[in-house]
C-alpha cells in the first residue's frame, strides 16, 4: 500500500552499514520524483535493483528527504509502533534512573527518528523536528498519556530544524496545565529550569555523567563555570563541596537562574559574572585571576560542515584562554557538543592550546553522553557530546 521510493545506483551500501537517513541527491528522482510525495508521508524504500529496504518518512523538501522507520518493507509507523517504541525506550530509562527525571526519546537512537522527548517529574517535553512525526502528534499525546500519566504535557516545537521540514514554530500544550518552570534533579542536586524562556526543552540532560565526575575534583576548589546556563556544572561543583563557584553566561535571565538555584540548595559560595564568554575570559587573563577548575561547555561552534576550519580556530581559542586562567596543578574540562567535532579533534585542539602557551597537559579521563542518548554505530551524528578532564601544568616539561 505504501507508494515507493527508489534510491540510485549504489547508494543503499550507506543504509546497509547501519544508517537510517536518505538525502535527496541519493534518490532516482526519475523513477520517484521526490515532487510527487507530500510532507511526511510514508513510503517502501527500494534498492535501484528493485529490492524493498524499507519503509521511510519522506519529506521533499528537506536534504535529509527520508528517515528509516524500519527494514521491514510491510512495516510503517503505525499508533501501535509507535507506543511500542516509546515503552522500549522508557524501560531502559527506568532501569538506568532510580527517578523521572532524564531523556526519554533520543530520536533515531530509540528508533523514533525526529522526538525528543524529556522527562520532569510529572511533565513531559515534547520536541518534534520532522513532518513525518508532526504527523503522529495525536497518537504520541495518547501514548504518553497511557505510559506515564503524566501532570502535563508541553509540546516545545520552536527548533530550528522545523523550519528546513517546512513546519511551523509553536509551543502547545496538550494536555493539563500550562507550565512555565520545570523541576531537575540530577546528581542530587536540585534545579529550577525556565521551560518557555529556557533553551531546548528547558535542561541538557546530556551531561550528567560528565557533572558527576567533576563533583569528585571539586572539593575546595575555586571553580570558574563558562557557557553556565543556569549553573548545571557550577552548582554541582559547588553542592560538592567547592570553596566557590563563578558562573559566567552572556544572559542575564540565565545567571538570575544560576542564583536561584544555588539558593534552592543552600549554598552561598555561588557568584555570577555577564557578557560575552570570550571577551570575560581575556578580562580575567588581564586581571591575572586564577582559578583549579575552568569548565568550558559551549555551544556548537561548528553547528555546519562549512564552518569546520572558523569553529576549530574558536575552540583552540577558548580553551587557550581557559587554560590560561588555571592555577599550577589546575584542571580544566573542555566540553562539546559539535558533532562535527570528533573528540580525538578536541584532544588535539587542547594539546595544540597547551603547547601554544607552554603548558603540560595532562589527559586524565574523558567523558561522553550519558546512556539515555543512545548512540547509533551507523550514524555518526549521533555520537555528538565529548569532554575532556585535563591537568595543567608550568615548567613540568
Amino acid at each position: 500500500m505504501f507508494p515507493k521510493l527508489y534510491l540510485r545506483k549504489g547508494a543503499e551500501r550507506r543504509l546497509r552499514s547501519g544508517h537510517l537517513w536518505v538525502y535527496s541527491n541519493e534518490v532516482d528522482i526519475r523513477r520517484s520524483p521526490l515532487t510527487e510525495f507530500e510532507p511526511g508521508v510514508q513510503a517502501q524504500l527500494v534498492a535501484s535493483n528493485d529490492k524493498a529496504l524499507g519503509t521511510v518518512f519522506v519529506n521533499p523538501h528537506a536534504l535529509i528527504c527520508g528517515r528509516l522507520i524500519s527494514r521491514n518493507p510491510e512495516h510503517g509507523m503505525t499508533p501501535q509502533r509507535l507506543s511500542h517504541r516509546l515503552e522500549l525506550a522508557l524501560s531502559l530509562r527506568e532501569s538506568l534512573f532510580d527517578k523521572p527525571f532524564y531523556r526519554w526519546v533520543f530520536g533515531d537512537g530509540d528508533g523514533l527518528s525526529g522526538l525528543v522527548i524529556d522527562r520532569y517529574g510529572d511533565v513531559v517535553v515534547i520536541q518534534i523536528s520532522t513532518a513525518g512525526m508532526e504527523s503522529l502528534r495525536e497518537s504520541l499525546v495518547r501514548a504518553v498519556q497511557k505510559l506515564v500519566h503524566p501532570r502535563s504535557i508541553v509540546f516545545k516545537n520552536d527548533g530550528k530544524m522545523r523550519s528546513v521540514e517546512g513546519l511551523e514554530s509553536y509551543v502547545d500544550v496538550p494536555f493539563g496545565d500550562a507550565v512555565d518552570t520545570l523541576q531537575v534533579e540530577e546528581n542530587g542536586v536540585r534545579f529550577e529550569a525556565p521551560l518557555m524562556d529556557g533553551q531546548k526543552t528547558g535542561w541538557f540532560y546530556d551531561h550528567r555523567l560528565n557533572r558527576r565526575r567533576l563533583q569528585a575534583y571539586a572539593p575546595g576548589k575555586r571553580v570558574l563555570d563558562v557557557f553556565s546556563y543556569i549553573g548545571g556544572w557550577g552548582i554541582q561543583a559547588a553542592a560538592a563541596g567547592a570553596e566557590s563557584v563563578t558562573c559566567v553566561d552572556s544572559s542575564r535571565q540565565a545567571l538570575d537562574g544560576v542564583l536561584h538555584n544555588a539558593s534552592l540548595n543552600g549554598l552561598a559560595n555561588v557568584d555570577t559574572l555577564e557578557g560575552d564568554a570570550f571577551a570575560v575570559l581575556k578580562d580575567l587573563c588581564d586581571q591575572k585571576e586564577k582559578y583549579d577548575i575552568v569548565v568550558l561547555d559551549p555551544p556548537a561552534l561548528i553547528p555546519r560542515r562549512r564552518d569546520q576550519k572558523t569553529g576549530e580556530q574558536a575552540y583552540a581559542r577558548l580553551n587557550q584562554l581557559g587554560l590560561r586562567l588555571l592555577d599550577r596543578e589546575g584542571l580544566l574540562v573542555s566540553a562539546s557538543c559539535s558533532m562535527h567535532l570528533s573528540g580525538e579533534k578536541l584532544v588535539d585542539i587542547i594539546r595544540g592550546s597547551g603547547r601554544k602557551i607552554d603548558r603540560f597537559v595532562q589527559l586524565l579521563e574523558q567523558g561522553h553522553q550519558a546512556p539515555d542518548h543512545p548512540v547509533v554505530p551507523g550514524i555518526p551524528e549521533t555520537d555528538y557530546i565529548k569532554s575532556c578532564f585535563v591537568r595543567s601544568l608550568t615548567g613540568f616539561i
